[in-house]
């Protein structure tokens, strides 16, 4: 908690500086056209309705590939489906860690001063994040070789990761974010967190992980410990899972977070006979997968 106050007073300091800069531009600054120059059947094409209402709230997001991915993800279901429009700092590849510790919270705090120039305040802030703290490259520290004594998921190694480093990282960007939203907006924002569904780690990456494209982050590893039997795999990437959603469901129960909603997607992702309907790769749904994940993300939203 005191990381994240932290650091959120750092950036705030920042940002004061940089707005002081801004204001001054402003100032010297020559008048610009109004917006209501722009012609009303562009602004109609642009999705406004008949009675002049363009969206259902705006959301600002903060997070890793599950918010940006080509073509479909939660946040462009959320747009197309559900009438939001969303503010986003998200970029695949982002661990929480680097969402922690790195610049996206200066990112996020400029984002919400941009939308309360324009007098708008957002109905809810989403994050996404924790994928890419414990799978790609370093997911085969996780496991013990299948010739090992202790075969499978190494506790305390896992423990270690999900439940000091990951939980710590989201303890500390859930707290600057909430103190951004008190100096800046003047109350806490609600939060939506997630966890991810069971994945099936066979070997499948972003169509199909050719040449300079991602993936596969799970198999490797599996593989590189002896592990080769799908449905072991599948089980073990489950239970790392399951790990990963209890982790995110104790940092969402406490008391300082009582404006944060988790939200658990396991049950709408089959890693059953049928996973490929919902799973795309190892780590990302198909199209219809994030339609569903987006659904249950705009029932928290509006609870």
């Amino acid at each position: 908690m005191a990381v994240g106050r932290s650091m959120a007073n750092e950036v705030l300091r920042f940002r004061d500086q940089a707005l002081r800069r801004r204001a001054a531009a402003v100032r010297q600054a020559a008048p610009v056209a109004d917006a209501r120059a722009v012609s009303p059947r562009l602004i109609r094409a642009a999705g406004m309705g008949p009675g002049g209402v363009a969206r259902t709230g705006v959301l600002v997001a903060e997070g890793d590939s599950w918010f940006d991915y080509p073509w479909h993800d939660v946040l462009r279901m959320l747009e197309d489906h559900h009438g939001y429009d969303v503010e986003s700092v998200a970029h695949k590849g982002d661990s929480v860690e680097s969402m922690a510790y790195g610049g996206q919270l200066e990112e996020f705090t400029r984002l919400i001063e941009k939308l309360l120039r324009q007098r708008v305040l957002p109905r809810a802030i989403l994050l996404s994040g924790g994928g890419n703290d414990v799978a790609g490259n370093e997911f085969g520290v996780l496991i013990n070789h299948l010739r090992s004594a202790h075969a499978g998921l190494n506790e305390q190694v896992v423990r270690g990761v999900i439940d000091e480093r990951v939980f710590d990282a989201y303890v500390t960007i859930l707290s600057g974010v909430t103190m951004v939203c008190r100096q800046r907006a003047g109350r806490p924002i609600p939060i939506i967190i997630h966890g991810y569904g069971h994945p099936v780690p066979d070997g499948r990456g972003v169509l199909g992980g050719w040449g300079l494209l991602p993936g596969p982050w799970l198999q490797p590893g599996f593989r590189d410990k002896g592990f080769s039997a799908l449905d072991a795999c599948v089980e073990m990437a489950a239970d790392l899972i399951d790990r990963f959603n209890v982790m995110l469901r104790r940092v969402a129960a406490l008391t300082e977070f009582s404006h944060v909603r988790y939200v658990d997607v396991r049950d709408l992702l089959s890693n059953g006979a049928d996973y490929k309907t919902w799973w795309a790769n190892e780590l990302h749904p198909t199209k219809r997968g994030f339609e569903a994940v987006a659904d249950r993300f705009a029932a928290a939203i509006n609870p």
